[in-house]
């Protein structure tokens, strides 16, 4: 069984509006909405991929409804845990004034739905995997992560972390099999600007020092890097294509790693899928499908 936790999820409403001013009323010229968090982005590009998985989080009020329907109608199935006060957040994404969003706060967590999340988890087995991925609400207890971590360390499920800073730092003696900073997250650890794959490498291995057994590093533009856990360092310039939208590239990425991984159990096939799948979701409208996957991986092999 394969499990992704969003602590957060959102409705992401993403608008274009022509000639943005402020101070006045201005008009949408395009609107989409989707389902959003980084958990529910690597359920959606794994089913896409032809690999079924179960959505857990919160949900609260009619956003959390509509999130849970519209994943069921993309053919994600979901277990969320209901929140009986606030809603579930809404985020603004101004698609045509680059990278400027609002977004929402969320509802608070109470303690007892927090252990009803850890009831949940505890019941996974050997050979399961789970993906940690995205910020969680200031009302969550903030070393969530670790705890899970810690809950099923003995139980042989392979642990994917995509967060930041001590989310990430503060899981890693527990060994996840595999975390995905960007070059600038990682450059944020250590206190240095990272621009080049040959640059990234040493601290990622400093990662992989720490107790992370797989590192895999996402640079936009300038391509990715795979510190390996036997050993070989993997580096692929980033594919030829139009950058389209990039919400949700590096969740895309995770997925198509591990998508990889378990097709062939080489660290190339699933670095290769990885930045394939990652780069088909910033070439797409929306996340990445298996025939543009296909398409976009032809470059890397």
């Amino acid at each position: 069984m394969i499990y992704t936790v969003t602590f957060n999820p959102s409705l992401d409403y993403i608008v274009s509006v022509d000639d943005f001013k402020l101070g006045l009323t201005n008009r949408t010229s395009s609107e989409l909405m989707l389902p959003g968090g980084k958990g529910i982005n690597v359920s959606i590009v794994l089913k896409n991929l032809g690999i079924e998985s179960t959505a857990l989080g919160f949900m609260a009020g009619f956003t959390g409804k509509e999130i849970a329907r519209r994943l069921k109608e993309d053919g994600v199935t979901s277990d969320f845990i209901q929140i009986e006060e606030g809603i579930s957040r809404i985020n603004l994404k101004l698609k045509s004034i680059d990278g400027t969003e609002i977004n929402g706060s969320g509802p608070k967590i109470p303690k007892d739905k927090v252990e009803e999340l850890m009831d949940r988890l505890n019941t996974m087995k050997e050979g399961d995997i789970l993906f940690l991925a995205g910020s969680i609400p200031a009302s969550m207890p903030d070393d969530i992560y670790s705890r899970i971590m810690k809950e099923l360390k003995d139980k042989g499920v392979m642990i994917v972390v995509d967060a930041t800073r001590d989310l990430l730092m503060n899981v890693l003696k527990y060994h996840p099999f595999l975390i995905k900073p960007n070059n600038h997250e990682l450059g944020e650890i250590f206190g240095v600007t990272l621009k080049t794959r040959e640059e990234v490498i040493p601290y990622g291995r400093k990662l992989q020092e720490k107790g992370a057994r797989n590192v895999l590093i996402s640079m936009a533009g300038e391509g990715a890097v795979l510190i390996a856990e036997n050993g070989e360092v993997y580096s692929s310039p980033a594919p030829k294509g139009t950058l389209v939208n990039g919400v949700g590239a590096g969740d895309s990425m995770v997925a198509g790693f591990m998508a990889g991984w378990m097709e062939k159990q080489d660290y190339e096939h699933a670095f290769h899928m990885g930045v394939a799948t990652g780069s088909a979701s910033a070439f797409s409208e929306y996340l990445a499908t298996r025939p543009e996957v296909e398409e976009v991986y032809k470059q890397l092999v």
